[in-house]
């Protein structure tokens, strides 16, 4: 006599059927996909290897490029090399990244003066994630409405009256290095240098005095660990994708980094944008002799329109514009 439980299919042999061809439909779409990446980053080597090919080459690892040595004494390297090849030499981050690195100045002055779009080019890319589409890599309509956005904060007039604040946070680091040169004979200025490039934009732009040269704040400590993580992910070519470097731990933490800084940025505009919303308060800021960036542009004109009625992603993008810039 047959059993019941003989006449019944396991459901698990339906299963198994299911999941092979899920398996296999992934695979069938996934090839392809790898295929025309794989193409893709050929062509952009070969691309780049026909268009540096004049230029004297430094030996190079086929997949590492020249990260491995830069990876110690990366200062030391570069010296050593701009004292073999005085003029330029091709500079590869892994095997499909490479750049122009200039030294002399006739070859960086035919460079810059092009006015080829800059989305794309090597450094730009790597920073979009955390400065986003400004005036630097926008182009067509959009470009021209950032363009008459900044032009009120890039006048003559508004310029010279940032002179005065920079010059503070010039004689701040000066103050700071007097001090140390007392006790050290000598000291590193790159990071202090940066220290005041970073004061001076946030007395410019939001009129705030951090003080930031003489105490570590922790939106210091964070564009210091995001500019750090940039670096290191230029120099390690498996992190060049962000599809992979989304799902690394460092690409994790970069990009919670980012969501602070942003965080940050969005919310002194949205306040200053609701403080200018009273029309008296309007009308004080704009009748002040000198205003800040954000001011500047907030209160500016573009058309009929006042840009306090913007999008708070165009004045976000234009004041990370004026970050890169």
């Amino acid at each position: 006599m047959t059993s019941v439980l003989d006449t019944v299919r396991p459901t698990w042999v339906w299963l198994h059927v299911d999941v092979f061809w899920i398996f296999y439909l992934a695979a069938a779409f996934c090839l392809p996909y790898v295929l025309l990446k794989v193409t893709q980053l050929y062509q952009r080597r070969q691309k780049l290897l026909k268009a540096l090919e004049c230029f004297p080459s430094l030996p190079m690892h086929c997949l590492y490029g020249h990260t491995q040595e830069l990876q110690d004494q990366k200062l030391d390297k570069i010296v050593s090399w701009s004292q073999k090849y005085p003029r330029a030499h091709p500079l590869w981050y892994g095997g499909f990244l490479g750049c122009l690195n200039i030294y002399h100045l006739e070859y960086a002055k035919a460079v810059y003066s092009r006015e080829d779009p800059k989305a794309g080019v090597l450094g730009y890319d790597f920073f979009l994630p955390w400065l986003g589409r400004g005036l630097l890599l926008l182009h067509g309509p959009k470009w021209f409405q950032h363009r008459q956005l900044l032009s009120t904060a890039f006048r003559n007039g508004v310029l010279k009256s940032y002179v005065s604040l920079m010059v503070d946070s010039t004689k701040a680091m000066l103050d700071k290095w007097e001090k140390w040169t007392t006790k050290h004979k000598s000291l590193d200025t790159s990071g202090d240098i940066a220290l005041m490039a970073l004061d001076s934009i946030l007395k410019c732009m939001f009129g705030y005095k951090s003080n930031c040269q003489n105490r570590t704040t922790t939106f210091l400590r964070i564009v210091r660990e995001l500019t750090a993580m940039i670096q290191q992910k230029m120099t390690s070519f498996l992190y060049h994708r962000d599809l992979i470097y989304r799902f690394t731990p460092q690409g994790c933490y970069f990009w919670n980094l980012r969501k602070l800084v942003h965080a940050h940025s969005e919310e002194v505009i949205r306040e200053r944008k609701e403080w200018l919303k009273d029309q008296r308060e309007l009308e004080k800021i704009k009748k002040k002799r000198h205003l800040n960036f954000l001011d500047s542009l907030l209160c500016a004109k573009f058309g009929a329109v006042f840009c306090t009625q913007f999008p708070d992603c165009d004045a976000i993008s234009s004041e990370r514009t004026a970050h890169a810039i």
